[in-house]
């Protein structure tokens, strides 16, 4: 089954910082590999072909070495302290030449992925800088996925016979510039006392409320290096680190409808991070919200006119534009392929334009996840103008060209795992002629007694979302809120539970009549063909006509019978 693309808030976890450094500059140990790998690509571009068989045009090497620390804590005690460290190998080594290669846009096919190769070498590199160790992992891996690929070349070849061919034909891969990018080196320190202390007290504080029958808190902190080298010349070393924070609580209602929240918060710089303090805040929030759920009234199924609020208009953006605008999707056809040769058109409310930046490091004093210098594929990031004024002007694209854009604007992404392709970044969603949240909400009350509505709706904040953007099936998304309120013609709000949002995005985002002049931010994480990466959004209030929620499925299963542990005895 085709993976649907999705975004998640709640994913990782931590902080902290150093306590002690190296007092003599070590050698930076990112360039040992990197000669490694320049000696390994050299004699596969010179040597690596078979006569009479397509020969090598390109060839790329990506490693990434991950390093990271996790304090898990529940009920006031630590239950895990994780320290990890790996590095993972990819290989590119593409036959043909750019304008026709082994590479298909039909999608997942097996018969073009089936190799009779009875072993698979492994890209797991070691985590010691050995010259001839990683080029054994470079080697073997280049030797296989040659050999993969000079008889996909043939197999194109073959089906092309039997296909008619397209009138206007774009090349297999993008031609690009060489660049030459070596970032500062970045050192990551955990210090486990001192945050193993701040989790346990954080997690302490859900025993003060025996109705939330289980929670956790998680502290993490990542680091991420990357090393890429092709033969065009470009090189690229940098590392990235991520901080953050995750907490998440259960409860079950009188009725036995199970109930969660969670409370999450992502930087890219340690002194950019919430202290201690600003942490037991959003716990407290976490418990209050969740402690109000248990009393709200289930909601029904709903259509009618709602508020979005930041948070959750970028997921609604993320989910139903921004996978859409995936480049390598347009040229997918087992894709929906819902804006394919739509350039020029209305896709969006005209007072609306769309972007996504990963060359933005922060917004009003907030980091985003989603920044970086250069894509998984060497390419430098760039602003992409998506939407402007409602007309779809460009695609994210790799460096997978798409019918009109011979060019990557680096968005080629991948996770630790998988292979590039065209993925978001930073996604801003900007409106003209706002108006401010008060105004949107006396908006909302005029389009609730305009349609008859008992209420409009205010959605809050949302857990995340997915979408399915494949042509087996319709085109729809999906998003858990985690507070939805009823708003009554009174102004009055009310808290509901059991909601979900659902909908065809066009439909959706053509309904979007206002929005705020507020901006918020959401930081997560994308899981998608990729992998999982890390994404921003960064979007206004919107007022939209009509909306479609449903209820969540209702399980009316009994709470724990006993009361827990730590409740007190009367």
């Amino acid at each position: 089954m085709k993976r649907l693309p999705a975004l998640f808030l709640a994913l990782s976890m931590l902080i902290s910082y150093p306590v002690f450094a190296a007092k003599e500059k070590q050698q930076d140990k990112r360039l040992i590999y990197l000669q490694a790998m320049r000696e390994e690509l050299g004699r596969t571009i010179k040597d690596l072909s078979l006569k009479d068989f397509p020969q090598i045009y390109f060839v790329s090497y990506l490693v990434k070495f991950v390093e990271s620390y996790e304090i898990g804590a529940r009920f006031g005690n630590i239950y895990a302290v994780r320290d990890d460290r790996f590095g993972i190998a990819d290989v590119d080594v593409r036959v043909g030449s750019y304008e026709y290669d082994h590479s298909t846009d039909k999608g997942f096919d097996w018969e073009f992925s089936w190799s009779p190769s009875e072993y698979r070498s492994s890209n797991i590199l070691p985590l010691e800088p050995d010259i001839n160790a990683v080029r054994n992992v470079l080697w073997l891996l280049s030797d296989n996925t040659y050999k993969a690929n000079a008889a996909q070349y043939l197999k194109k070849k073959g089906k092309a016979i039997y296909e008619v061919e397209e009138k206007e034909k774009k090349d297999c891969f993008s031609k690009e510039e060489k660049v030459s990018f070596y970032g500062e080196e970045r050192t990551l320190q955990f210090d486990i006392k001192k945050n193993s202390d701040i989790a346990r007290r954080l997690s302490l504080m859900f025993m003060n409320y025996p109705e939330i029958f289980d929670s956790d808190v998680k502290l993490r902190a990542e680091k991420v290096t990357m090393i890429f080298i092709n033969s065009e010349g470009t090189e690229v070393v940098m590392d990235k680190t991520y901080y953050s924070f995750v907490a998440n609580a259960y409860s079950r209602a009188d009725d036995g409808m199970l109930l969660s929240n969670d409370k999450s918060f992502y930087s890219t710089e340690p002194d950019k991070f919430l202290n201690e303090k600003q942490l037991t805040g959003q716990i407290q929030d976490l418990i209050n919200e969740l402690v109000e759920l248990r009393k709200a009234p289930v909601f029904e199924p709903y259509t009618g006119p709602a508020i979005l609020e930041p948070e959750a208009t970028g997921v609604l953006f993320h989910e139903a534009i921004g996978h859409r605008l995936e480049g390598d999707r347009m040229n997918d056809q087992s894709e929906g392929q819902t804006f394919k040769e739509k350039i020029g058109q209305v896709i969006l409310p005209k007072f609306i334009s769309v972007f996504d930046d990963p060359t933005m490091k922060e917004f009003r004093g907030q980091t985003l996840n989603g920044h970086y210098e250069y894509d998984d594929q060497g390419v430098k990031a760039q602003k992409v103008t998506l939407v402007e004024k409602g007309i779809l002007k460009n695609y994210l694209l790799s460096r997978k060209p798409v019918k009109g854009f011979n060019r990557s604007n680096g968005h080629g992404r991948s996770g630790i795992y998988g292979k590039p392709m065209s993925r978001m970044a930073i996604t801003y969603v900007k409106a003209e002629e706002t108006v401010s949240f008060a105004e949107l909400k006396k908006m909302l009350i005029e389009e609730v007694k305009k349609q008859g509505k008992p209420y409009g709706l205010m959605i809050k904040n949302i857990k995340g979302g997915s979408t399915n953007t494949s042509s087996f099936g319709y085109q729809a998304f999906n998003g858990v809120p985690r507070t939805v309120y009823r708003v009554y013609p009174d102004g009055r709000e009310e808290l509901v539970r059991g909601v979900e949002l659902v909908g065809t995005p066009l439909v959706t985002i053509s309904k979007i009549v206002k929005a705020s002049d507020e901006y918020s931010i959401f930081n997560g994480y994308c899981g998608a063909e990729s992998g999982f990466i890390p994404v921003s959004a960064i979007a206004p209030y919107v007022l939209i006509s009509e909306i479609e929620l449903q209820s969540t499925m209702k399980f009316k299963e009994r709470p724990p019978i006993l009361p827990s542990p730590w409740a007190k005895k009367k």
